[in-house]
């Protein structure tokens, strides 16, 4: 696989999952020629709109999403279009990243196992937000029923999540996101685990900012270009 296939599967692959987000929340966006869209608010940190092809203009994005409120924003898949005569400011920057399949994974520290039960993602939620309840509401219970998402944390002995991550698979690879350590687990224990509850014989994509990015590697990450998202006023 060339990296333009790569990088345009690890596109495909995130809004997929941020389509299946949208549904769980009673959501459905519109996959255009060249972006996705949503014309409905979508959940707290997915995007209105991602482009899908590095010729997306700004106008395939605004013409599908709701601008009469605050708080619309938008992934630049390709990092080619400047949004700010159009108010939004730069939120962040990143870089999708890939790990080719039949990579060996790295010994993993603790039990690494799919969540199974509401109750389990919710303790899952919990941990991956740090404590806060308002934003654990993200991972709710109709997401355990996607057949492309597994939600994957790691327990210590004594019962107490290490960490997790969502595995979310498409045509050609699996993503890879909310990536999370808890307390002072380190966060190499954490890409560890996830890639043994990862599927070995496939790709993995996913994308990390910058200061990410040496664990990533590390974990037999490459970079495959960058990506960025942007916030209306």
């Amino acid at each position: 696989m060339i990296i333009d296939d790569v990088l345009g599967d690890a596109v495909r692959n995130n809004v997929e999952w941020v389509q299946a987000m949208c549904r769980s929340h009673g959501l459905t966006g519109t996959f255009g020629p060249r972006a996705w869209t949503s014309a409905a608010r979508t959940p707290l940190y997915y995007p209105d709109a991602v482009t899908l092809t590095a010729d997306a203009e700004v106008a395939d994005i605004l013409a599908g999403i709701d601008r009469t409120t605050p708080g619309a924003s938008v992934k630049d898949s390709f990092a080619r279009l400047d949004l700010a005569a159009e108010g939004f400011r730069l939120l962040f920057e990143a870089q999708w990243i890939h790990r080719p399949a039949g990579l060996p994974a790295p010994a993993a520290t603790g039990d690494w196992r799919p969540v199974r039960t509401a109750e389990e993602l919710a303790a899952w939620a919990l941990a991956w937000s740090g404590d806060d309840a308002d934003d654990a509401e993200l991972f709710g219970p109709e997401l355990l029923a996607d057949p492309a998402a597994t939600i994957v944390a790691g327990y210590a002995a004594d019962g107490r999540i290490l960490g997790g991550a969502v595995l979310s698979a498409s045509d050609r690879v699996t993503g890879l996101s909310n990536l999370f350590a808890t307390g002072d687990t380190d966060p190499s224990v954490t890409w560890a685990g996830a890639l043994a509850a990862a599927p070995a014989d496939r790709p993995l994509v996913g994308y990390e900012p910058a200061h990410r990015m040496p664990a990533a590697r590390d974990a037999g990450f490459e970079e495959l270009g960058p990506l960025r998202v942007w916030l209306s006023a």
